[in-house]
């Protein structure tokens, strides 16, 4: 079943399927949001949908929505339980939803801001997992020094510094044009994140560096306004490919689990949260919208810290036996 409302055999009456769509549409042209978020929006409403055809015993259109209880919402929840569901995905799950229902509020097509009030499950925060700074000079090195061909090994170079010199989220990436490519010698790189956002973040010498070396070795040649990174047959580069690359180094040089390229912009934050640098800063070049998002990394610096204290304090040590 096609998580898309305008494909046949979706869950809902035709005022519903409408609505639906004019939603999808609205998260498309005016918020936004990536392809991937976007599909994940609407596979959560289709499994809420789904839910209430079975729930009500008919499938709902727009007064059965304005008609609904937070008693319906929680009957979901438990559902969702019952299957074995992660209260992470239910948490996002039920923001989706909520995200529909105040929508068709606003529109005047349902009055739903009696559920307003539905908590969703609390899952625990996972620390972001960074990876050591001698680990991260070791993966470096041996991306650099690989096998292969050497303009391959100069393009995954210049991603990962991008990774953990700038801070970017592989998807960003990934997503620069040749006309991007910092030069050497410049300062600032123009990112374009979440939501269509754009942000400037500083450009060291040794991620400029890489970027020409790569550019210097690429054997294809790039359009302005093609893709920065190029894969060996000359399409722009799938992230797998790096992540395959990186979980290869990662098992011959025997690094943590966690080693992959979301690790590496954890490894930025947390890196420069340990050298002084403030929350509010290190928030404007990793793009988060809230500040909370930023948090996390002081977690992460007070874990390590807590490690380096148990293993070096006289009174933290076992006494020998």
């Amino acid at each position: 079943m096609s998580a898309d409302p305008d494909s046949g055999g979706w869950a809902a009456a035709p005022d519903l399927a409408e609505a639906a769509s004019a939603w999808s549409r609205w998260l498309a042209e005016e918020r936004r949001l990536s392809a991937h978020t976007l599909d994940a929006y609407r596979g959560d409403l289709q499994g809420f949908v789904s839910f209430l055809a079975g729930h009500l015993g008919q499938p709902p259109g727009l007064p059965e929505i304005g008609a609904l209880r937070q008693a319906d919402l929680r009957a979901w929840l438990a559902e969702r339980h019952q299957r074995g569901m992660a209260k992470s995905s239910s948490g996002r799950s039920l923001s989706a939803v909520r995200n529909f229902l105040r929508w068709l509020s606003r529109n005047g097509h349902a009055d739903a801001s009696a559920l307003a009030g539905v908590k969703g499950p609390r899952a625990p925060r996972a620390l972001p997992k960074a990876i050591a700074p001698e680990e991260t000079g070791e993966l470096l090195a041996a991306v650099e020094d690989s096998d292969g061909e050497p303009w391959i090994a100069a393009r995954d170079l210049a991603l990962l510094l991008l990774l953990y010199g700038c801070g970017l989220r592989i998807g960003e990436a990934l997503a620069l044009r040749r006309r991007d490519a910092p030069a050497p010698g410049a300062e600032s790189l123009r990112v374009l994140g979440k939501g269509r956002k754009e942000r400037v973040v500083p450009v060291l010498p040794a991620v400029a560096e890489a970027v020409a070396q790569y550019l210097g070795l690429c054997p294809y040649a790039l359009a302005a306004d093609g893709p920065l990174f190029l894969g060996a047959r000359g399409k722009a580069l799938s992230p797998r490919i790096l992540q395959r690359s990186l979980q290869a180094m990662r098992l011959r040089l025997g690094l943590p689990d966690w080693t992959t390229p979301h690790a590496l912009r954890h490894s930025f934050a947390t890196h420069l949260l340990g050298g002084g640098g403030d929350l509010r800063t290190i928030q404007e070049l990793l793009g988060h919208a809230s500040l909370s998002t930023t948090q996390r990394y002081t977690g992460v610096d007070a874990a390590r810290l807590a490690s380096v204290y148990r293993s070096a304090h006289p009174r933290a040590r076992k006494p020998a036996s």
